[in-house]
């Protein structure tokens, strides 16, 4: 007989792990299906890990600068098995939290790979190949997305890297190629140049981390730049020819072709949809460029069919599939009150030195939609406390409606940006005007006051600029 249940979702990455429990709070009797890794590549090889490496380099970046705080260190260095061994034990330490928060709320957890038999039906074959059919009358696609690769620059998981390669390198590259300047891409960029590799950064749009305002990404560059970064934006990689130990690309800017020479390379041009060999095609859910087809309910064209996150298309990121999957499963459960889904009111970080953070649109997207704008700039510079830190490095940019005072979008980069930004995005989510935001008192002296000086800007009452 097959084992049923109110839910099944597949995959327990944070869309999956989060809308099991999350139903379960609602009294639905839940199964989890996992093929690999409670916690899914966000924790086990994706957002956590990736900090815990950024936080080594960010230590050891503050060590040489010691002097500068009064502060005298002598023969320091790094062990890159040890900084490597942090983040994996990091990353495993929460995967144990997600299986005990999924046991403290009795969801029914199912190891193997599922795929879709058709309505309700899902059949799990076990690691031993084993098969168990399971029944429910709703179903979540949580089985997310992996890394994208280009015809004729595939990774081979030894010179040509993907995240999973970079996340535990067994020998620091001296020379480094990242080809496309995402988050991921910038994110390893930075840990690998903070630690001494002379990093080139490849990006064919006409700049990098170019979903960000225009005035962010060039602040971005200049800052890259300082570091010792090299920067080819507007460029392709057209070829990587492998030597014994080494990587030569071929790369076209501008109608010219040019070559370099390194010891790796980290692709990091997006990712696609675990779409494959899940069972699609028994049902009539649509699947368009690798992600599969939802409305604002995470919903499909087959009736009990909901997927969410990575799967469902952009953005990428592991708090959209989260929020995605709560919204889901309180529609599922008939929760009064519940919005559709909406990314507008998303927040995206990149945990780069700066760190760069963002919600909102753009000044340029903002006025293509229309809107009359007016916007406000306060650099960290004035800011008694990022003085204080010794990053007084950035800015925050803050874009209004002229009209009606709503704040269309904010745009930081500089020191723990990525903390503060979730200041605009609940000002977002309560439909805030300037006035609120002029009205919030900030406590003093914090890097958040920077927030409310670019809002006073907008409309020309700056005090410290």
């Amino acid at each position: 007989m097959p084992q049923t249940s109110d839910l099944i979702i597949i995959g327990a990455g944070p869309g999956g792990y989060v809308a099991a429990i999350r139903a379960a709070q609602l009294g639905l009797k839940v199964t989890l299906v996992e093929r690999e890794h409670l916690g899914g590549i966000c924790l086990n090889w994706g957002c956590i890990p990736t900090k815990a490496l950024l936080r080594s380099a960010e230590i050891f970046n503050h060590i040489k600068h010691a002097d500068q705080f009064g502060l005298g260190v002598k023969d320091f260095s790094f062990d890159l098995n040890k900084i490597v061994d942090r983040s994996r034990k990091i990353a495993g330490q929460l995967s144990g939290g997600v299986k005990h928060l999924l046991k403290k709320n009795k969801v029914d957890v199912v190891d193997g790979a599922a795929k879709l038999l058709g309505k309700g039906k899902v059949e799990v074959t076990a690691k031993d190949g084993k098969k168990t059919q399971l029944e429910a009358k709703h179903i979540i696609l949580a089985t997310g997305a992996r890394a994208r690769s280009l015809p004729g620059l595939e990774p081979d998981g030894k010179l040509i890297w993907t995240y999973k390669e970079a996340l535990q390198p067994n020998v620091l590259p001296k020379s480094l190629l990242v080809v496309g300047s995402g988050a991921i891409g910038i994110e390893f960029a930075s840990f690998f140049r903070a630690l001494g590799a002379e990093v080139t950064v490849v990006e064919v749009m006409d700049r990098v981390l170019p979903v960000e305002d225009e005035e962010i990404s060039a602040f971005a560059r200049k800052a890259f730049e300082k570091q010792g970064m090299k920067i080819i934006t507007a460029a392709a990689v057209k070829k990587l020819d492998k030597a014994a130990n080494s990587v030569t690309a071929t790369i076209e800017q501008g109608g010219k072709t040019t070559t370099l020479t390194v010891d790796r390379v980290i692709m990091a041009v997006g990712i696609t949809g675990n779409v494959e060999n899940i069972g699609l095609e028994n049902t009539k859910a649509k699947v368009d460029r690798g992600h599969v087809v939802v409305n604002a309910w995470a919903e499909t064209d087959e009736p009990g069919l909901c997927a969410i996150g990575d799967v469902a298309g952009p953005p990428w990121l592991a708090h959209k599939a989260s929020h995605e999957g709560v919204v889901c499963v309180e529609k599922i459960a008939g929760v009064k009150n519940t919005h559709p889904f909406s990314v507008a009111n998303i927040p995206g970080c990149t945990y780069c030195t700066p760190q760069v953070a963002s919600v909102g649109l753009t000044e340029a997207k903002a006025k293509a939609a229309g809107h009359e704008v007016r916007v406000g700039r306060f650099n960290f510079i004035g800011n008694g406390k990022a003085i204080a830190l010794g990053e007084p490095e950035g800015f925050i940019k803050t874009v209004f409606d002229a009209k009606t005072g709503e704040l269309l979008g904010a745009h930081m980069i500089g020191p723990e940006v990525t903390e503060m930004i979730q200041g605009y995005t609940v000002a977002r989510t309560l439909e805030s005007t300037e006035q609120e935001l002029m009205h919030t008192i900030f406590p003093h002296p914090t890097l958040s006051e920077a927030m409310h000086e670019s809002v006073l800007d907008a409309f020309g009452r700056v005090i410290h600029m």
